[in-house]
């Protein structure tokens, strides 16, 4: 079965954990204890509704405060697919969690208050997921019961929505769809409320979308996890190369070259667990074996020889800073790549970018929560692409040594 992962992005109350509770209700596949304690709770804080939020907000000032802090994952399914929904802080002090959750997902929802319109957060939420290159952005326009259904509301937030993607200069699919999570409306069932809508529920569209379509198509990369050396009398002399295939495809018979060594072979076998194949697409974890004996160890990387990346030891990157410690020029860093880690020192902080798409600004330092751009000085040669050609070798994380905390996340450019 596919499985597909949505993160949401919105502010403040904007109904986002009630949006995700009213999806599990209504595809019911909430438990019929969770389902009690929501009904439970409900009655015991005065509501004629049932909070559907009580379904993802698990952590106590969660539920105390009614708003999102963690990154909370959700899993459901359907008869077609199963869904993982990142629901992520709409706060702007949680922007490196929106970025978290925001970083693995192939789909995003947008919620934008009916009532309020675009606001700060929903530039600062679009400008997030255009930087992720997130392919599929579904813009839920929520509350539309607050407003009466009203379809000038509705339009008047699509029509800035576009305008920004246009200025943006965003290549996503963007689909607007106007819900009332509270009640349902368009949520998993098609409303009467809104005879002026013609699209799709916002489930429906998500059963629409194909996972292997919102896997990005690029050049082929597969970094390289583990190597296989099972050491069994069947298998004895077997050295195979595992991990999950990004971009393109690789086939059997494909000139690869080994990076960071350089060095070139062909593909022999693609498995699969215990079965053979000839081609092998994006988006699949497979083991190959090569015609001749490599030194490939965890963190190189194959591609096709005829699609080398690019190669640095001056790295240029946007980077989001998530450590409380500010970003300054001369500070060390590891760079890890997938599993590739590299020494790191940062060099230069050219500017902090404003996420309202209003421009950038000169810097000196970074601080939580800011996106900027920033250059790094590396102990050794990094093989990557640019973000905008595949996401994998084109994004790190920033690792502090003395803390081995994940400080920052990068995307180069």
């Amino acid at each position: 079965m596919e499985v597909l992962k949505i993160a949401t992005a919105g502010s403040v109350d904007d109904g986002k954990s009630t949006l995700i509770g009213r999806i599990l209700y209504d595809t019911r596949s909430l438990t019929d204890d969770k389902l009690e304690a929501i009904e439970r709770t409900s009655k015991q804080k005065g509501f004629d509704y049932l909070d559907f939020s009580l379904a993802t907000d698990g952590l106590v000032a969660e539920r105390e405060q009614g708003i999102t802090i963690d990154v909370a994952h959700i899993y459901f399914s359907t008869a077609k697919k199963s869904y993982i929904i990142a629901d992520t802080p709409g706060h702007v002090e949680y922007t490196r969690n929106m970025v978290t959750g925001a970083s693995t997902s192939q789909a995003a929802i947008i919620l934008v208050d009916a009532r309020n319109g675009v606001i700060e957060q929903t530039y600062r939420h679009f400008f997030i997921n255009n930087l992720l290159k997130v392919k599929d952005i579904i813009v839920a326009v929520n509350k539309m019961d607050l407003v009466d259904f009203a379809q000038d509301k509705f339009e008047a937030i699509k029509t800035e929505i576009t305008a920004l993607a246009e200025r943006a200069g965003s290549t996503q699919n963007i689909t607007f769809i106007p819900v009332s999570a509270l009640q349902g409306d368009n949520v998993v069932d098609r409303s009467t409320k809104t005879p002026w809508y013609t699209g799709t529920t916002l489930l429906e569209h998500f059963e629409k979308l194909e996972a292997q379509d919102v896997y990005e198509e690029s050049v082929a990369r597969l970094p390289v996890q583990t190597v296989i050396r099972p050491k069994t009398d069947d298998f004895h002399d077997f050295r195979g190369y595992a991990g999950k295939l990004y971009g393109g495809s690789l086939a059997v018979g494909d000139e690869v070259t080994v990076l960071p060594s350089k060095t070139s072979s062909k593909i022999k076998d693609i498995y699969f667990f215990d079965k053979k194949y000839s081609v092998a697409e994006r988006g699949t974890s497979i083991n190959v074996t090569l015609e001749n004996d490599i030194n490939i160890s965890r963190g190189d990387i194959i591609v096709k020889a005829s699609e080398l990346p690019q190669e640095t030891k001056q790295l240029n990157a946007k980077v989001c800073w998530m450590d409380a410690t500010n970003l300054v020029v001369g500070k060390k860093y590891f760079i890890q790549q997938g599993a590739n880690v590299i020494a790191a020192k940062v060099a230069s902080i050219d500017a902090v970018i404003a996420t309202d798409f209003s421009g950038e600004t000169p810097a000196t330092e970074l601080k939580i929560n800011e996106i900027g751009k920033v250059s790094f000085k590396l102990a050794k040669t990094l093989f990557y692409d640019t973000y905008a050609v595949n996401k994998t070798t084109g994004s790190f994380v920033l690792i502090d040594p003395q803390t081995n905390n994940t400080s920052g996340a990068g995307f180069i450019q």
